[in-house]
């Protein structure tokens, strides 16, 4: 056994890639506290300002994915994709890295190519239930897949895959805590006895809830609704203008994101993985919206799943006009939240970051 175990992890792009790649690290460094730890991210993407905020080091590459239509950015990526591929070369050279893990986004992809070529274990954490083309390839020679989702066989060579959940936010667990409400309520600066709606349109944000959102403000001022709204940072400067008003607290991106579950009584979220794997373990009330412009329309399959066990409700952006409608009737049915609560709640896979760790042990010599 070596005395201080390298562990390289790569992912990034959004916190659904971002945030799994934390919760890994955080439970190696809890297991084995000696473990030395480096990120790689892709340059400019919020992965840079997210990974040191946790604690850990990252290195940046110039990489970014293929756009749907003829651009600049589409002629320069065979130039990025040479160079990161040079790049995190040389990072594994001087990491000297024992495992290499990816959790999806545009780094991972030279990041662990380059891994297996050097005959390097690794490992892919596969949040969704329809993988992007990057984990698809990687998978052919990854030494394991761990995934959320019953029937990737289609995509992976099925020897290799586990299904062990998608890794969440450890500070989830406890989030029902009295203490940790009023922590909620004191930062976020909430009234106590009013009730608390949580919107999440992803890091990013997401036009078409915001929208939603705007659109409803005066139906959720009408039922004393104060409003927790990350907008995302695309649209913070475009909404920013309702954080004047007083039911409104409204914020590009929020960090505490146990205190914002803490704080919430019924949830509207977009319906990618990670956010699906958290809001079965917070087990509040919630509705899904799913972005129809993802591979195969994995959001709503996501959402699916879970509305079919009756463990949340389901609005697809066409049916977004019986909102208020379907709202109000949660709002004053407590029967029906206390049930989606206790439904999604059995959905939960709590151990997943656990399980992950011992498909490292089984590849890593500690």
């Amino acid at each position: 056994m070596k005395q201080t175990i390298n562990v390289l992890i790569s992912g990034g792009g959004t916190g659904g890639h971002i945030y799994p790649a934390i919760a890994i690290a955080n439970e190696l460094k809890v297991r084995y506290p000696e473990t030395k730890f480096l990120f790689v991210g892709a340059k400019d993407k919020m992965e840079m300002e997210k990974v040191p905020l946790a604690g850990y080091q990252i290195i940046g590459l110039w990489i970014s994915g293929i756009q749907r239509k003829l651009t600049l950015k589409n002629l320069l990526f065979p130039c990025k994709l040479v160079y990161s591929l040079f790049k995190a070369e040389k990072i594994i050279r001087k990491f000297k890295p024992d495992i290499v893990i990816g959790t999806g986004g545009f780094a991972s992809g030279p990041t662990l190519i380059m891994a297996t070529i050097k005959k390097i274990p690794t490992l892919i954490q596969e949040q969704n239930s329809y993988p992007g083309i990057t984990n698809k390839l990687l998978s052919k020679k990854a030494s394991v897949i761990c995934v959320a989702y019953e029937g990737l066989e289609r995509f992976f060579p099925k020897k290799k895959i586990v299904k062990t959940g998608n890794p969440v936010r450890a500070s989830l667990l406890n989030i029902h805590q009295k203490d940790k409400i009023q922590e909620s309520h004191k930062l976020f600066k909430l009234k106590v006895k009013t009730t608390t709606l949580l919107v999440l349109g992803g890091s990013l944000g997401a036009r078409t809830i915001n929208q939603l959102i705007e659109k409803n403000i005066s139906f959720f001022k009408a039922h004393n609704i104060q409003l927790l709204w990350q907008c995302g940072t695309l649209y913070y400067d475009e909404y920013k203008k309702y954080a004047q008003e007083e039911n409104v607290h409204i914020h590009a991106f929020i960090n505490k994101m146990d205190l914002a579950y803490a704080a919430a009584d019924i949830i509207i979220s977009r319906a990618g993985a990670s956010s699906v794997s958290e809001l079965c373990i917070v087990g509040k009330p919630s509705i899904f919206i799913p972005s129809p412009n993802v591979a195969e329309d994995h959001q709503t399959k996501n959402a699916k799943s879970i509305a079919e066990k009756h463990g949340a409700i389901l609005l697809k952006e066409n049916e977004l006009e019986t909102f208020p409608i379907v709202f109000e009737t949660l709002l004053k049915d407590k029967g029906k939240q206390e049930s989606l609560s206790q439904n999604i709640k059995e959905l939960a896979l709590p151990n997943a970051t656990y399980k992950i760790i011992n498909q490292v042990e089984k590849l890593v010599d500690f």
